[in-house]
């Protein structure tokens, strides 16, 4: 199968397990492995954020979908740009999804302008 998006990239042809992987649990992964990373624990980011710590604790586990606010939140309280996780996560995703060159964001972006 192949995707196009201003240039076609190849994914891998098989079928992709049952369940999908979803952005909110590769989000939760890469927080939670930084946050892990700084050694810092749960206590301390949801204090800093101003989160609950069961709800940081979801977000993790990716069980929830954090908006763009607590994210930000969450970030800071890392001191971790939130472009640096988003991109994290888009290299996962190609990962998972057998994408073998990832494209230039830029022009993508610049066409759907």
């Amino acid at each position: 199968m192949s995707v196009r998006v201003g240039r076609v990239f190849r994914m891998r042809s098989q079928e992709l397990p049952v369940k999908p992987v979803l952005v909110r649990e590769l989000i939760g992964e890469s927080l939670r492995e930084e946050r892990v990373s700084q050694g810092k624990t749960l206590r301390d980011v949801s204090r800093k954020a101003r989160v609950s710590l069961g709800y940081l604790s979801e977000v993790e586990r990716g069980q929830k979908e954090a908006s763009s606010e607590l994210l930000a939140a969450i970030c800071a309280a890392l001191d971790l740009p939130l472009s640096v996780v988003l991109n994290v996560v888009r290299e996962k995703m190609a990962v998972y999804e057998g994408v073998t060159a990832l494209p230039s964001v830029r022009p993508m972006a610049q066409a759907a302008a």
